[in-house]
């Protein structure tokens, strides 16, 4: 049996974000590629240890946090000294605060193998969707201040659990305590990749400062015309096309497609989600070519057939309804006219069911 993220995440606030799930996971089937040194079936060797051994992981530490007091972590750019405690656009002050930490079966197939992928869901966010599914830890916060040392804490605990990965949910405003956490788990043995899962509204100088850091990137590419992202994001993001995409550019030039092991776990790599939305909103047709003639035709991309009208989406009438199979169909449809070859097995299987209905 598999789950949604929505699922998941429902489930975890109906039990306080503590439970465990226990569900069994599809088993990985990526294609293997064990040509690379230190990358045998079922071992992985975090690029963060190398980084250590250079000596620069603390001064990358220090160099995120120095951009918290004058906080220009996202494209915002607020401004607010959060390491005094003020309160970006976000919502974030310098304390992190975290909803649940948890194995993950919803997520992509090389991430979840079979033992889950060990996502960390860190409350607020810089863009605040209205048609947001995880409404009460992105809008409202929910979830539970922590130090550091104990985020580090839970990234022990999730590699304890048998995950394949860290899996840092919505990180962007705390980024800086995302390196710290890291590193102190590190020190007491994590040796999981860390995967950076976030909304796409980044800066591409801000990203810079992860490399050699992070392993896997997840990057959504929610919206290719910056009118939606202003009509539809609660902070107004009207230059979220001009900040994402060199962005996630920037995470392509530093780990590449994404490669497995022997058991098609993910490793390192690039992957790319985008959610179809209704009447075009999301610009389906402009993303998947802008992948294909930006990044590389065998991008992992996941095209999501999950929209719901969720939060406010109901006030807002071009994406107060479902997405129709004709839509999600199409959509597929453009990703492979565009070139692109390595499209998500469970959205492949998804427009292949909507396609015998229609």
């Amino acid at each position: 049996m598999s789950i949604t993220r929505r699922d998941f995440i429902a489930r975890g606030l109906a039990a306080g974000g503590g439970a465990l799930l226990q569900v069994c996971a599809c088993s990985a089937t990526q294609n293997a590629d064990s040509s690379q040194p230190g990358k045998a079936r079922g071992q992985s060797t975090p690029s963060y240890l190398e980084l250590e051994r250079n000596g620069t992981f603390q001064k990358r530490i220090d160099q995120a946090y120095s951009m918290m007091e004058n906080c220009e972590l996202c494209p915002h750019r607020c401004g607010v000294n959060r390491r005094r405690g003020q309160r970006g656009l976000c919502e974030a002050t310098d304390a992190v605060t975290v909803h649940s930490h948890n194995p993950h079966f919803g997520e992509e197939i090389p991430l979840v193998g079979r033992r889950g992928s060990g996502t960390i869901f860190f409350s607020h966010c810089n863009l605040r969707c209205v048609f947001c599914q995880n409404w009460p830890i992105a809008h409202e916060g929910r979830g539970r201040r922590i130090s550091d040392e104990q985020l580090a804490g839970r990234m022990l605990d999730l590699q304890r659990m048998g995950c394949h990965n860290i899996n840092v949910v919505t990180p962007t405003h705390y980024m800086p305590n995302i390196l710290n956490a890291t590193r102190l788990a590190m020190q007491q043995g994590l040796r999981l990749p860390l995967c950076y899962n976030t909304g796409g509204y980044e800066r591409a100088e801000v990203i810079q400062l992860l490399d050699g850091i992070v392993d896997l990137y997840l990057p959504d590419l929610k919206f290719m015309d910056g009118a939606y992202a202003k009509e539809f994001a609660f902070t107004h993001a009207a230059d979220y096309p001009e900040q994402a995409k060199p962005a996630i550019a920037e995470m392509h030039r530093q780990v590449g497609d994404l490669r497995t092991d022997a058991d098609g776990i993910a490793l390192s790599g690039l992957m790319i989600r985008h959610l179809v939305m209704p009447n075009e909103v999301a610009g389906t047709r402009e993303f998947v070519h802008w992948v294909a003639q930006n990044l590389s035709t065998s991008t992992y991309v996941n095209i999501m057939a999950q929209y719901r009208v969720e939060h406010q989406a109901f006030d807002h009438p071009l994406i107060s309804r479902a997405i129709t199979p004709a839509e999600f169909v199409q959509a597929m449809d453009w990703a492979r006219e565009a070139g692109l070859t390595n499209l998500d097995q469970r959205s492949a299987s998804q427009a292949n069911v909507f396609r015998r209905r229609m």
